[in-house]
């Protein structure tokens, strides 16, 4: 097989020719013993000396080099040596093929032998980068936990913010709403306080000791005339009571005996009860004061056949919210709910006995008028001043001593306790 032609021709063959010959425009260099044989083209270089040729491709070969137009040794022939130093023959055919067996399993090993160490830094290789992306593994994931980590912080922050806000809110509006209900309080209390002062003040103009002014306040009422059984009347003034002279007698057949002069001795115990109750002066049963005046006398005067109704009436007088009317005899009832529950103008309400009912009362603002008669008129108006009393003691609006508000508040529950026993001076008006 002709390699190439042109300035030299290379033919290579499976085995060695018999003898290279020359082909047309080319001439012999060189002769291997693998089949290849180079020729050379006379037309460039003329017709070349062998000989000189083999030595110069000698030293060509020992320079490290080749020359244009000089022969290179392609398959160079072995050194051998004999034992004796000298050289030995041309090889035989089985040497040479064992030498290209010796030069293919070295070439085979060496090959494999780089296989193996390209195996081994591949593996290596791989196995850096599968401890590489481990490592960038963990990384994704621990960055991959703190951002979750951060997400949850950041929601539970807002929804703290957002219950706290709304706590605030809740907060502001309940205290908005407190206010605005105790400025309402206040307002009407100072209303009710204004009202009371301008009623007082009337009150003293128009009142005496010994007649005091009975169409301002009907709940309020104390009879003006004394019977048989002496009473004091009650200024109804801002500065508290003021005792009345001795009442008249009412004519009658017997002799008309001289009023004694009344004596009185303060109890201890009352009067302890009454100044501790007095350093911090309030409505509440807690007291020792209170508990006593509830016990001895508001419940005993309050209580009527018709029970239900009495715990109604005793929790109105408690709240100031009861009402007292009088009735002409001569207007029709007015009914607003059964007639049982209401009485009529001969039958009390409370008590269930037909009597004559002057006056009527009302239980808030809402509530339906039952008609009394005037001895369970006498013990509601009894106990309605007895509260009316403590209630101005507990605004400051009385202005004398312990020892005379004492004295005030005795001459009260005595007349709960008269008008319980059923005591009472009639209505002249």
């Amino acid at each position: 097989m002709d390699a190439f032609e042109g300035i030299h021709s290379v033919r290579i063959s499976p085995s060695p020719p018999p003898m290279p010959s020359a082909g047309p425009g080319y001439e012999v260099l060189r002769a291997g013993r693998s089949g290849i044989a180079v020729y050379s083209s006379s037309v460039f270089f003329g017709t070349p000396d062998v000989q000189a040729a083999r030595l110069k491709s000698s030293r060509g070969t020992e320079e490290g080099g080749c020359v244009v137009g000089r022969l290179v040794d392609l398959d160079p022939e072995p050194d051998l040596r004999v034992e004796g130093g000298g050289q030995a023959g041309p090889p035989s055919g089985r040497a040479h093929g064992d030498l290209s067996l010796l030069r293919r399993s070295s070439l085979e090993d060496r090959e494999k032998e780089i296989r193996e160490k390209g195996s081994e830094i591949l593996r290596e290789q791989l196995d850096a980068a599968k401890k590489e992306l481990k490592l960038k593994d963990k990384e994704c994931e621990r960055l991959s936990q703190v951002r979750n980590q951060l997400e949850q912080e950041l929601e539970e922050l807002t929804a703290s913010l957002f219950e706290e806000a709304h706590k605030m809110v809740r907060e502001a509006n309940v205290k908005r709403a407190a206010s605005e209900k105790r400025l309402k309080e206040a307002q009407g209390k100072i209303d009710v306080l204004q009202a009371e002062v301008t009623a007082l003040k009337t009150l003293v103009l128009t009142s005496t000791p010994s007649s005091p002014n009975r169409q301002l306040h009907p709940q309020l009422q104390s009879p003006s005339t004394r019977g048989a059984y002496k009473h004091h009347s009650r200024n109804k003034s801002m500065s508290g009571t003021i005792p009345s002279l001795a009442g008249r007698a009412e004519p009658s057949s017997v002799s008309i005996q001289p009023v004694s002069k009344e004596e009185r001795e303060m109890d201890s115990v009352l009067y302890a009860e009454f100044l501790l109750w007095k350093e911090n002066p309030s409505l509440e049963r807690s007291s020792a004061f209170l508990s006593r005046v509830y016990s001895e006398d508001v419940g005993p005067c309050l209580s009527f056949t018709r029970s239900e109704l009495s715990q109604r009436v005793q929790s109105a007088v408690e709240s100031n919210s009861l009402t007292i009317e009088p009735v002409a005899v001569s207007a029709p009832p007015v009914v607003k709910a059964s007639a049982t529950e209401c009485g009529g103008p001969k039958k009390c309400a409370l008590s269930g006995m037909s009597r004559l009912c002057r006056h009527r009362i009302k239980l808030g603002d809402k509530g339906s008028y039952h008609f009394i008669s005037p001895s369970s008129r006498a013990r509601i108006a009894a106990v309605c001043n007895f509260f009316t009393y403590i209630r101005y003691i507990q605004q400051g609006l009385v202005r004398h001593d312990a020892e005379q508000m004492f004295w005030e508040v005795m001459r009260l529950r005595r007349e709960m306790t008269t008008a319980r026993l059923g005591f009472y001076v009639a209505d002249q008006g």
